[in-house]
């Protein structure tokens, strides 16, 4: 049996998404709404931070060369941080002042309140301050027209402050993909129901979900069909209302019923990848809107994500690719010939350490693992020590 090789698969799942990244488009959220999303263009300060000179300090406003370091000199008024009236410093004088107060014109220094003695509406200083000291001057921060942001910015917390900060009330963001996702199997029950005899529950639709919003898109909509004849297809009739790209699970092997493979086959590419778990694979499109098709098995599904799917789903809203790593085996490994391999394992202090068999039915073994073991399609052993590529799991 020819496999198609993992490379020329990958690739041709991220050209269709590459053709839905071709018509990004942007949408404007409040700027407490972004978290976590991506720019759509540069953001440029529309004021200038600090907007006035303002005291850094509780203390006294100066002007250095008023003071001779003796005297004490009239306090001649207090200022507030929120005090709009703008204020002038008198000659020899000094003004009580708040932190984040408006400097008053004619001081150029802060002295800080513990190097005073107030007393009787005159105060007096146990040192002199230089010309600045305390003092925040205007665009110390950014000036006005300066960016805050670029584009493609993963918006963190400390980028929302900054653009609050400035006045920026909105910021346009990449649209986040819509994907739904079908999984199939007449066998399938939601959990928390009972089982009968020959069910299982349906967990596929719910990992590829969870995959899907940990890595930037939006789930339209998450839910089963069943083997029978047109239940497919009116899932995906469902499923293509305000999606951008449909996930399918199961029914894309070579048996009986395939209903995956036989309702899509004449509008896309079924068969199999030399990659295991995930071996079989399909990238199709239903009423203009494109399906991929992953196989079944729970592992399958977490593994052909990863693998196949991420990093373009990522890039269409804007997120970077998650990067592969370099580690070393605690233990030896085998493999199977002629397919690339992806074992399960765990990162720890002295190397990875494989988790579990190569099934790809161990769905609960799986979730102890943080990453993707690859094992070459040429490489049937390994032993300790040997390095190899990790692929952290989202």
């Amino acid at each position: 049996m020819n496999r198609r090789p993992i490379a020329d698969h990958r690739a041709a799942v991220a050209a269709v998404l590459d053709a839905l990244g071709a018509r990004r488009e942007a949408e404007t959220l409040p700027v407490g709404a972004a978290l976590g999303r991506v720019t759509a263009r540069d953001v440029t300060a529309p004021v200038t931070l600090p907007p006035f000179a303002n005291s850094a300090m509780d203390g006294f406003a100066v002007r250095v060369a008023d003071l001779d370091g003796t005297a004490s000199v009239q306090v001649a008024g207090r200022i507030f941080a929120g005090d709009v009236q703008r204020r002038t410093l008198p000659p020899g004088a000094a003004m009580a002042i708040m932190t984040g107060a408006p400097l008053p014109d004619g001081a150029d220094a802060v002295i800080q309140v513990e190097h005073s003695v107030e007393q009787d509406g005159r105060v007096r200083f146990d040192r002199l301050p230089s010309a600045g000291e305390f003092v925040r001057s205007p665009g110390e921060d950014v000036s006005s027209g300066e960016p805050v942001v670029t584009e493609n910015t993963v918006l963190a917390a400390r980028h929302l402050g900054a653009l609050a900060a400035c006045g920026v009330g909105e910021v346009d963001v990449v649209r986040r993909p819509v994907v739904a996702v079908i999984s199939t199997g007449s066998e399938l029950v939601p959990p928390g129901t009972p089982l009968q005899p020959g069910q299982i529950y349906e967990s596929n639709a719910v990992t590829l979900a969870a995959l899907c919003r940990a890595n930037g898109a939006v789930v339209g909509s998450a839910g089963c069909a069943g083997d029978e004849p047109g239940a497919l297809a009116t899932a995906l009739d469902r499923a293509v209302d305000g999606a951008d790209l449909v996930l399918t699970s199961g029914g894309i092997s070579m048996g009986e019923r395939e209903p995956v493979r036989q309702t899509l086959a004449g509008t896309g590419e079924f068969g199999p990848v030399a990659m295991q778990p995930g071996g079989p694979q399909g990238i199709a499109e239903w009423k203009g809107v494109p399906v991929c098709c992953f196989p079944g098995n729970p592992v399958s599904v977490l593994v052909s994500f990863e693998v196949l799917l991420r990093d373009s789903l990522r890039a269409l809203s804007g997120l970077p690719p998650i990067p592969t790593e370099r580690g070393r085996l605690t233990a030896p490994l085998t493999s199977v010939p002629g397919k690339t391999q992806f074992r399960r394992g765990y990162r720890t202090s002295g190397g990875v350490v494989a988790h579990g068999g190569p099934g790809s039915h161990l769905a609960v073994t799986a979730a102890a693992a943080d990453v993707l073991i690859e094992i070459d399609a040429e490489v049937t052993e390994l032993p300790a020590g040997a390095e190899v590529t990790l692929w952290p799991m989202s």
